[in-house]
């Protein structure tokens, strides 16, 4: 799936307009446009990089490295966890959600 696939994909899925992931990353609504047209080769770092963080995704997954939106979803949310400064007592907590989600999976 290419790049600009991805980006309407995860743009339709939000139920955003291209004008709100254009506000969001900082770019226009034409070059979003472009963008998931295919139409604008060689985006810049930043800009995929701002797009990932939008969506929640990884830069591998919207490049196409990484075919697996779960994977990167989860990539995704240990940066954004890594970014909030959590005290020890904070992630032991975090730690204990994920264990007893982990079991509840194996359960189902």
């Amino acid at each position: 799936m290419s790049l600009g696939s991805r980006l309407k994909e995860l743009r339709i899925t939000k139920g955003v307009s291209l004008q709100v992931v254009a506000d969001a990353v900082g770019s226009s609504k034409p070059h979003i446009w472009e963008l998931e047209r295919g139409t604008t080769k060689n985006p810049s770092l930043a800009l995929i990089t701002k797009l990932a963080k939008y969506f929640g995704v990884s830069v591998d997954y919207l490049a196409g490295i990484a075919d697996n939106d779960s994977d990167s979803r989860i990539q995704a949310f240990a940066r954004e966890l890594a970014s909030n400064n959590f005290s020890d007592s904070d992630m032991q907590f975090l730690r204990n959600a994920a264990a007893m989600l982990a079991s509840k999976n194996k359960n189902d």
